[in-house]
């Protein structure tokens, strides 16, 4: 019984891999459409709003990427080794979405004042 439930989380955490990817390729895909097609009824399409676009796609998959590793780890038996390999990629991910955040906000975290990425500026 306990190896099925290895396996069906082992499973899971694949799956949850596989939209994290998907939602960084279908938003990218989408992000270059807009900008080619100029599907947003705006004259010229901004360099800076396709890097935002192409940023919070990134973000999104990365953050779904992250939440995937956590579901991993529940199946990794308890060796080092394996625990400081799985450690080091949640950090790089996440300092990769955090450097992403400020790319896209133009400010810190700490600095932003109740508006989240809502369109508001």
């Amino acid at each position: 019984m306990e190896d099925n439930v290895k396996e069906l989380i082992e499973i899971t955490a694949r799956v949850i891999e596989v939209v994290g990817i998907l939602v960084m390729v279908i938003g990218t895909f989408l992000a270059l459409g807009r900008f080619a097609f100029k599907l947003q009824g705006e004259n010229i399409r901004s360099f800076q709003k396709i890097r935002e676009e192409l940023g919070r796609a990134i973000l999104l998959g990365l953050e779904v990427l992250i939440a995937a590793d956590i579901i991993a780890t529940v199946v990794y038996d308890v060796q080092m080794e394996q625990i400081l390999k799985l450690g080091l990629i949640i950090l790089i991910r996440t300092f990769l979405s955090f450097t992403l955040e400020v790319e896209i906000e133009g400010k810190w975290p700490w600095n932003q004042k109740n508006k989240r990425t809502t369109g508001q500026k």
